[in-house]
């Protein structure tokens, strides 16, 4: 069931749970990630980066390829197909247009002004079908935040009325050299506020400590990296081992047991 997931969110934040959102890079990526879902039965967001969807053939062939794979497969959690790190308000238009569910615009490194501007733009065009998320403060790229958010910033573009809420309190996207230094003090400050939190470059965070984040309100959490490192090693493993194999199907299948252990150690853990 294609959906916005916004009861599914408010639930799981009810319940001091979180849904995951599985970035998918290419059909079998979405065929494991949906299969795994649907055998925990735990709502999915499908994760989509403009690369990923440059990638795989645009925006249309997102939505039909996730819409055909619903049907095909049987699928009856709720599903929900959200544009990850939207770099325009154009791009978000894109995807709306096409039939995502759910759309991120990051405007993270713009002057507050511009992202508040461009986000109310966003919520008067998204709104009440398309969920709108935002993400304020510097998570990092390459190492640790430098720039934490702060809570009043948080007030601020939560009057635009957005739906979910990526705050910067220590984590990154990517590899982790070494403990991610996570802010639970102000991570729980900014969850008065009331809107649902989300939780980016959660791949490298020990699952005690995504816990202790979805315990403090982070109700949406980002993986990516985690799934890729596994996919990627056993599909290292198998080319070593099977130089004869060229069959394209093979090889990426290869990975496939690799990326379904990790996906459902991540369900588990925001249960």
């Amino acid at each position: 069931m294609l959906t916005n997931m916004r009861e599914e969110l408010l639930k799981a934040r009810n319940l001091k749970r979180a849904i995951p959102q599985f970035n998918i890079n290419n059909l079998e990526w979405t065929k494991y990630i949906l299969e795994e879902c649907e055998k925990e039965k735990c709502p999915v967001i499908l994760g989509a980066s403009e690369g990923a969807i440059k990638y795989m053939g645009g925006y249309n062939v997102v939505v039909n390829l996730v819409r055909g794979l619903i049907k095909d497969l049987n699928i009856t959690i709720p599903v929900s197909i959200h544009l990850d790190h939207g770099s325009s308000l154009e791009s978000c238009k894109q995807a709306i247009y096409a039939g995502f569910t759910s759309v991120m615009l990051d405007l993270s490194k713009e002057e507050l002004k511009k992202n508040l501007k461009e986000t109310k733009k966003l919520v008067e065009l998204a709104h009440p079908n398309v969920l709108v998320e935002s993400e304020i403060g510097s998570i990092g790229l390459t190492k640790v935040s430098e720039k934490y958010t702060d809570v009043e910033s948080c007030k601020k573009l939560l009057e635009t009325n957005i739906d979910l809420l990526a705050p910067a309190i220590g984590n990154k996207h990517g590899i982790y050299e070494g403990q991610a230094e996570l802010d639970y003090k102000l991570l729980e400050e900014i969850s008065k506020l009331g809107t649902p939190l989300v939780l980016h470059g959660a791949s490298g965070i020990p699952n005690e400590d995504l816990k202790k984040c979805i315990s403090l309100g982070i109700t949406k959490i980002n993986f990516n990296t985690d799934l890729q490192l596994a996919w990627a090693e056993e599909v290292r493993e198998f080319v070593k081992n099977n130089n004869n194999v060229y069959d394209p199907r093979k090889i990426i299948k290869s990975g496939e047991l690799a990326l379904k252990e990790v996906i459902k150690e991540k369900i588990t853990t925001l249960r």
